[in-house]
Order: structure tokens, then sequence, then C-alpha cells
């Protein structure tokens, strides 16, 4: 076998294996910061690579669901021959509290940063009670 039939061999195994390994591996978990105000809560999950096309936000019961498609770009007829990353696919999944408003989520996208904001019901934030003299 030439040394050129041996490299596209190579070549060929190599993307079957990553092919395999998107199919197979775990998703990976996106790191997420939540913070909390008296108006709601604030996701931030980190998911570089992920275009709005291929991000999908889903509320199921009280289960929020965040997933996104991994879109390496190479440019001119390139080729990942190896890659640290194997999964092509983030998955986080959030219980949420009934205080919380899941129809009235809002979602954006900026720079490989999600920001999802969850509202809480309005009969459960605080207020100011106004006191009137005798």
């Amino acid at each position: 076998m030439s040394s050129t039939q041996q490299n596209v061999t190579q070549g060929e195994q190599a993307s079957a294996r990553a092919a395999g390994a998107q199919r197979n591996d775990p998703p990976l978990r996106p790191s997420i910061d939540v913070f909390e105000t008296t108006e709601g809560i604030t996701l931030h999950a980190d998911m570089p690579g992920v275009s709005r096309e291929h991000l999908k936000l889903q509320i199921e019961s009280n289960t929020l669901t965040l997933e996104g498609e991994l879109q390496l770009r190479m440019s001119g007829p390139m080729e990942a021959l190896y890659a640290d990353v194997r999964s092509m696919l983030y998955r986080r999944s959030f219980a949420l509290s009934p205080e919380l408003e899941g129809s009235r989520i809002e979602a954006n996208l900026k720079d490989g940063v999600l920001t999802v904001r969850i509202p809480k019901r309005a009969e459960l934030r605080p207020r100011r009670i106004e006191v009137k003299s005798g």
C-alpha cells in the first residue's frame, strides 16, 4: 500500500471514528451560571459553536431542557483528524420551581453564551405595600 493510500485510509478511519463518537458519546454539559433576583431566575450557558438554528429549548412538565448542536466550520477541504471534544451535542436539564412562569421564558444567544430569563409568577414576587395614615 502506498503512503498516499495509507494516509487516505487513516483519514477515512478517523472520520468514521469521529462520526461514531458523535452518535455514541454522552452529550456535553455546558457550564451554567444561575442568578436569582426578586423578578426571576437568569441562566447563562456557555455553548460555543452553537448557532441559533441548532439550538432547542423545551419545557415539558416542570423540566427545562437546553440542547444545542455544535457546528465546527472548516475552511476549504480541511478535515479534523483528531478532536479533544468528541460529542457534538450540548444538553442540560433543570427542574423548574412552581413559582416560576415557564410560559414567559425569554432566551437570547450571543457570542456562544445562551441567556435564559425565567420570571417568577407575579403573585409570588415581593411587593411594597403602601401604608396610609388614619
